[in-house]
């Protein structure tokens, strides 16, 4: 792929000085980044995602050959950031709804038709989000988040993204997954297809899971991040803490639990009328 190439290149090279070629390479690569041409991570068809970490290359290249410029909309509205990394063009052809309020986007992130986004929300460089997903108010999509179909990001949902290391796997959000409000999904966790994160729900790579309808507890290992099954419904709970000191203080801890899988009860209670979107 010659693009990749280009930008392992520019990105290897100890060099600060770029010339009118390098930064045309870059915004090819912005461009097919805003497009979702390229991805920083994909799924396989085992399942399995998969980090394209030249891609995260390229997006921290943005950064270090951009310059600090005056963005601000007014005297009042004060925005100052790299000149790489202005709000994402979009068009009426694209068919976002992006609703009046506050809302950012910005270069190098991919929304597919039918996102709506609701006032004020952020989605931040190297985020790709799918077709008939809504972010809600007050929500943030990390830097390289991947966000699948039909997933409902609830107010205030907080998912983080991961670009540096460049080969971790970012923060990924399946297909049809409901993210409560107040959630927040860090450091390169993994929400399968169809899952419920109820409100309040805060998913971090140290956080144990514990799954009561299969007896399981999920955590992340060396060789692979924290994952959330397919159709998990997952409530804050808490766990007693079972030192002296702890028993004596009656302390618990925060544990997210799944305490069932989706069912029809559940289907009801999550939908998200089409007209909404």
């Amino acid at each position: 792929m010659p693009l990749r190439d280009d930008i392992e290149k520019l990105g290897a090279r100890d060099d600060p000085d770029f010339g009118s070629d390098d930064r045309a390479l870059f915004d090819e690569f912005k461009l097919a980044l805003n497009r979702g041409e390229v991805r920083a991570a994909e799924r396989t068809s085992d399942g399995t995602w998969i980090v394209n970490a030249w891609v995260k290359q390229g997006i921290l290249l943005g950064f270090r050959m951009g310059q600090l410029v005056d963005m601000s909309a007014s005297s009042v509205l004060r925005f100052f950031d790299k000149e790489t990394y202005r709000t994402r063009p979009t068009t009426l052809s694209e068919n976002i709804r992006i609703v009046p309020g506050g809302s950012s986007i910005r270069e190098g992130a991919y929304l597919a038709p039918g996102v709506v986004c609701m006032p004020p929300m952020y989605v931040n460089v190297g985020a790709y989000v799918d077709e008939g997903t809504m972010i809600d108010s007050h929500a943030l999509v990390g830097s390289c988040a991947q966000i699948g179909k039909r997933v409902h990001l609830s107010a205030a949902a907080q998912i983080g993204g991961v670009l540096e290391p460049v080969g971790a796997v970012p923060v990924i959000i399946e297909d049809d997954v409901l993210v409560g409000g107040g959630c927040g999904v860090y450091e390169g966790t993994i929400v399968r297809a169809r899952a419920v994160l109820a409100a309040g729900t805060i998913l971090t790579a140290s956080t144990p899971v514990y799954d009561l309808a299969r007896e399981k507890i999920y955590q992340r290992t060396a060789a692979a991040p924290l994952e959330i099954p397919a159709g998990a419904v997952v409530v804050p709970g808490s766990r007693e803490v079972r030192s002296e000191r702890g028993q004596a203080w009656g302390l618990s801890l925060y544990a997210p639990v799944i305490v069932k899988y989706r069912d029809e009860k559940t289907e009801r209670a999550v939908q998200l009328e089409d007209y909404l979107r």
